[in-house]
């Protein structure tokens, strides 16, 4: 029995009574049946089968539809599935009917799956609630491998038994410099400092990369680093979107999702504060602010709207960045009508709806360290002018008969009407209301009184301002939420409860009406199919360019199936396990032989495996946006490293602010602000920074799931022209040009600065005659960097510059 049908077994289908063998082939659950879910059920299901055919399932192939048999095992030659998908049946037209055809490589995987026999599941289930995906999380056995010696971890087993079925060798080990670099970008998003460098070479690989990966997961700069991948998720921006665009105030969520990752919050945890700090127990403000993440939506302040319209698109786009960000699922699908692909009803979807629909949407007082401590400052000022006003109170109010017997005539005639009218009344007639008007009178007929209500009032207009945040409340009073036809407000349908999909495992809350927290501790269930999938995915996406699922926004029947679907249930095992433990699966992952592999192609794997999907290299990435800046700054010296607090305005071209509907000032930051990392930048939805467009940064109005990487020649004009890359330039210039060393060594050190190796000879000779081309006039010596500039500019443009080996 094939490892992955021993697999499917584990997962859930084993249960079955008995499977249909044959040679070794493709994996039909994982390799074959997507092919058909994609290309033919939505004519030969359950719902709709032409011709008598069924398609969704083995057996129903097995016995086809009017035609005859759709496939004969161990002939696909005489099967009528490939003759009418290969388009040569004399009297079946090419399948699918008037759609793209199939490719060349899922036709040979159809013919391969039955030559081999067409191995399935006997009493496969049909629909796609038998989906993958939808069964429960199953630890699997390690799996053999003939040579262990390449191992370094689980995760190497799974790989390599792969590698070795189909006999091809994982690539050498990259070179220790190249894997320090991909180290600190992959944990850090910085290039490895000289220290770092010095450090790394003097020790075995092997316990150099275990002491720089403590290192680095216990920096400031991780939670800068995976963080940023975090608000691409969260759709993260500082304006409010649409035409107006207003300015919002959102950096307090951004600091605490840097915060939890530094301090390694279990995912759990991080999710639930997230969806519901609000709710929990005694929430902090820290807890409150978390649940900004879904504060980060759109803000419609154009006049004449619909209020309530946009409320409901809010929670729209809040049910869709649950279900992909947490689920890996295309639930909006669902929005309008019931999901053509996924076991997902629009009643499914207006039930979780429904658990965001009882919210409020408050400003919440999130001060700073430093504006709590002034807002302390003052308050025991006031506090001090408050007493000494009280004091003064009750003397003038123990002198308050005196007062009235001394009073002149011209002066009581200046009192107000109500305090003359209750002034005659004697004393142990008067009221508490009488005695109360009679007193303020007292006070402020005293100058030294009205002295101190003067500051007294001052100090309480002068409270000094602090950060507001963006926060979730739960409404007292429940709304009622509707299935809404064709996803139209104004066409509500039947009265719908909170609660999640039924194909999925069913909601357990803890009060009479469920609620987010329920939800949060729902996506952490051990037996939650999807959330530490999805989560295990992501981070081997960011640390390898492709998931082991490659449609990492979608799990669904319509997805990618997994590569290795024992290696990512193993992870997603040893995840929840572990406590939800981030920093230990990076750890795991960065340690293993698999990703200390070289990156470079092979011409063994161009024909073989040319996406890479067997993992027999390393993926060479293009920094993200934010990152190529926070090189160039690393490199120049420029970079000021503090991390957290409100965003920035760093160079950028005049002009942009005007491409709005609304015209917005860019006050270029001075002094520290100005060399502040990339992620700090403040981010107009409608008229985005142009250095972070150019290299693709997301544009925040809906969750970014994983980055697209263009290639334009605007990206190379951006890295030699914009005002702060030529700055960066200058800097390394002035830097480089004041060198008491050599041009030759000078040059190796420039290297070793921007791309973490030294030059090879060639690349040192061109970069001397570079240098050399840029005399230094006799007439002006303060232009003796005119050279150095030009290598700082190529140096900070090259290829290898902008990408992770």
């Amino acid at each position: 029995m094939g490892l992955s049908i021993q697999w499917a077994v584990v997962a859930g289908l084993g249960a079955l009574q008995g499977l249909v063998l044959g040679a070794s082939g493709p994996d039909y659950l994982l390799e074959v049946k997507p092919l058909f879910t994609t290309h033919c059920v939505s004519c030969h299901g359950s719902v709709q089968a032409k011709g008598g055919l069924r398609l969704d399932t083995a057996q129903a192939m097995r016995k086809g539809g009017r035609s005859g048999p759709a496939i004969h095992p161990r002939d696909a030659r005489q099967s009528l599935l490939v003759q009418a998908a290969e388009g040569r049946h004399a009297e079946i037209p090419p399948m699918p009917y008037k759609k793209p055809r199939l490719s060349g490589s899922d036709l040979e995987r159809i013919r391969n799956w039955i030559d081999s026999g067409a191995a399935a599941p006997a009493d496969e289930p049909s629909g796609s609630a038998a989906h993958w995906a939808f069964l429960s999380v199953r630890r699997p056995p390690l799996p053999p491998v003939r040579d262990s010696s390449w191992s370094s971890n689980p995760i190497d087993r799974f790989i390599l038994h792969r590698l070795e079925s189909e006999n091809i060798t994982p690539s050498q080990p990259t070179e220790p410099l190249a894997l320090l670099r991909r180290l600190w970008l992959d944990l850090t998003g910085l290039p490895p400092t000289a220290d770092a460098i010095t450090r790394f070479m003097a020790l075995p690989v092997e316990q150099a990369c275990r002491e720089e990966v403590d290192r680095l997961l216990g920096s400031p700069h991780f939670g800068e680093r995976w963080g940023r991948h975090w608000l691409d998720r969260a759709r993260y921006a500082d304006s409010n979107g649409y035409s107006v665009d207003a300015p919002r105030s959102m950096w307090r969520y951004r600091d605490w999702v840097l915060d939890a990752f530094n301090a390694n919050l279990p995912f759990d945890r991080f999710m639930a504060e997230q969806l519901a700090g609000d709710l929990l127990p005694n929430a902090a403000t820290a807890q409150q602010i978390a649940t900004g993440f879904h504060r980060n939506t759109q803000i419609n302040q154009e006049g004449g709207i619909d209020l309530e319209q946009f409320r409901i698109e809010s929670i729209f786009d809040r049910v869709a960045t649950t279900s992909t960000v947490f689920m890996g699922l295309t639930l909006s699908c669902a929005q309008c009508h019931d999901h053509k692909f996924d076991p997902f009803t629009q009643t499914d979807y207006f039930r979780l709806f429904a658990l965001f629909n009882n919210v409020d949407e408050p400003s919440l007082e999130a001060p700073t360290p430093a504006e709590a401590a002034a807002r302390n400052r003052h308050a025991e000022k006031l506090n001090a002018a408050e007493a000494e006003l009280n004091t003064l109170s009750i003397r003038l109010d123990e002198s308050t008969e005196a007062w009235e017997r001394r009073l002149e005539a011209a002066v009581r005639d200046q009192l107000k009407p109500e305090v003359r009218k209750a002034l005659p009344i004697p004393a142990a007639l008067r009221g508490d209301s009488d005695w109360n008007l009679i007193r303020q009178a007292r006070r402020a007929d005293d100058p030294a009184y009205r002295r101190q209500m003067a500051v007294v009032e001052q100090l309480r207009k002068a409270r000094p301002e602090v950060t507001t945040a963006l926060v979730m409340s739960e409404r007292k009073d429940p709304r009622v939420t509707h299935r809404l036809i064709k996803g139209d407000f104004t066409r509500p349908a039947e009265v719908v409860d909170p609660g999640v999909p039924a194909s999925l495992p069913p909601l357990t809350p803890e009060s009479k009406q469920a609620n987010r927290l329920d939800l949060a501790r729902w996506l952490a269930r051990p037996d939650h199919p999807l959330t530490s999938r999805v989560a295990v995915n992501q981070v081997w996406m960011h640390l390898f360019g492709r998931g082991l699922v490659e449609t990492e926004n979608d799990f669904g029947v319509q997805g990618a199936p997994p590569t290795h679907p024992e290696l990512l249930d193993w992870l997603a095992s040893e995840f929840m396990t572990t406590g939800w433990d981030l920093k230990g699966l990076l750890r795991l992952l960065v340690t293993s032989s698999t990703y200390r592999q070289s990156s470079h192609l092979r011409s063994d794997l161009a024909s073989r495996d040319p996406q890479n999907r067997w993992w027999a290299r390393q993926n060479r990435m293009r920094l993200e946006a934010e990152i190529i800046r926070d090189t160039a700054l690393a490199s120049s010296g420029l970079l000021v490293p503090r991390v957290g607090g409100p965003s920035v305005h760093p160079p950028q071209p005049d002009g942009v602010m005007v491409l709005g509907q609304s015209r917005r000032e860019w006050k270029t930051s001075s002094g520290a602000d100005r060399f502040r990392r990339g992620l700090y930048t403040f981010y107009w939805r409608a008229t985005p920074h142009p250095a972070l467009a150019v290299f693709d940064a997301p544009d925040a109005f809906s969750a970014c799931s994983r980055r697209t990487q263009s290639n334009t020649p605007l990206q190379a004009l951006t890295l030699l022209n914009e005002t702060q890359f030529h700055e960066m330039a200058l800097e390394l210039a002035k830097t480089w040009s004041r060198s008491s060393e050599g041009p030759a060594s000078t040059l190796r050190h420039a290297f070793l600065a921007c791309l973490g190796r030294p030059p090879t000879p060639e690349e040192l000779s061109r970069l001397e005659a570079l240098l050399s081309a840029y005399p230094t006039p006799a007439s002006a010596p303060d232009e003796s960097h005119r050279g150095w500039v030009a290598v700082a500019r190529v140096l900070l443009n090259l290829d290898e510059t902008v990408t992770r080996e």
